[in-house]
């Protein structure tokens, strides 16, 4: 029986040893092969291979113990995917805290007010550590994976900044985008103006597009769209410069002439009535607004000051008057 007391006795201490030993190690910084470790964990990455990886790019320890430790500590499925850094000091218990909590490195891509399709598509091409899934998809083939198929890419992501994990898909930024350009116009068409000429919450984003592109000064958006809606309602062609600029596309050299306003395209609002067929670009949010909620006034026409801001007419002949002021430079 003493024999058999000291020899529990002992298990008891190389146990209490060996869990001290697994403490201290928790509580103790992992060497790292340089300053700072980056890692990116796949979705679908088990708690085996997420340790190893943490190794092999460069934290210095048996992977067989850190996947002991995510396995002991009961949250090994709740490793989240994406990317991470450790810096030195860091220990077992915090790498794995950081994996759960989801405390990934982020990146930002801006989209900005006003930019054509074809720049979101050099932006997502330009942002570091995107993968270029769209970059050999057709525009079609971008719009079916986001659920829209047929429908053209103008206008449809509303321009923010965005975060985004290291090693996503440029597409999966696009799906936010997209997503948030949707609840956009559907909160802004829900709050519309009484008796607009608009049919649709799609008519919407096409004169929001033209409201974007025509506005120098945020202080006139309402009354640029109240332009536009008031001609609208009189079946006035719109006659607006940035529509004819983007049918002529990548043949419009910085110099509109009077030429390109009588060469017909679909967006050609100098020969064509009505709306364009497509946004022209991204509308931000107070286009949104603008476009829904006009100001109340009788304005048909605007022209520019030349310092960003317009001058609004309500008549043929003031109209002429300020171009002959501003633009001609006659008193």
């Amino acid at each position: 029986m003493k024999w058999l007391l000291r020899a529990l006795l002992v298990l008891l201490l190389i146990s209490a040893l060996a869990a001290g030993a697994v403490w201290q190690w928790l509580r103790s910084p992992l060497a790292l092969t340089a300053p700072s470790v980056e890692l990116s964990i796949e979705p679908g990455t088990n708690p085996a291979e997420v340790a190893r990886a943490w190794v092999a790019a460069g934290v210095q320890t048996d992977a067989r113990y850190l996947y002991q430790w995510f396995k002991w500590s009961g949250q090994a499925k709740q490793i989240r995917a994406g990317s991470y850094e450790v810096h030195a000091g860091v220990t077992p218990r915090a790498l794995l805290d950081k994996m759960v909590r989801g405390d990934q490195i982020l990146e930002q891509l801006r989209l900005t007010e006003g930019w054509s399709w074809r720049q979101v598509r050099a932006a997502l091409a330009a942002a570091p550590s995107l993968k270029p899934k769209i970059a050999v998809m057709s525009d079609a083939d971008v719009m079916a994976a986001l659920g829209e198929p047929g429908v053209a890419p103008e206008g449809r992501f509303f321009p923010d900044t965005y975060a985004y994990s290291r090693g996503v898909s440029d597409l999966t930024v696009l799906k936010r985008a997209h997503a948030a350009m949707q609840g956009r116009l559907a909160a802004a068409w829900s709050k519309r103006a009484a008796d607009l000429p608009l049919k649709s919450a799609e008519e919407a984003l096409i004169l929001a597009s033209i409201v974007e592109k025509e506005t120098g000064t945020s202080a006139d958006r309402s009354r640029v769209a109240a332009v536009f809606i008031n001609r609208l309602r009189l079946g006035m062609p719109l006659q607006t410069d940035p529509t004819v600029i983007y049918g002529l596309g990548e043949r419009f050299d910085g110099n509109l002439r009077k030429r390109d306003l009588l060469t017909d395209t679909p967006f050609n609002t100098y020969t064509r009535g009505g709306l364009p067929p497509t946004p022209i670009a991204m509308p931000g949010a107070a286009s949104l607004r603008a476009a829904l909620n006009p100001a109340p006034v009788k304005s048909l026409y605007f022209v520019s000051r030349g310092d960003g801001s317009s001058e609004f007419s309500d008549d043929l002949a003031a109209h002429n008057r300020a171009v002959n002021k501003y633009q001609r430079g006659g008193q």
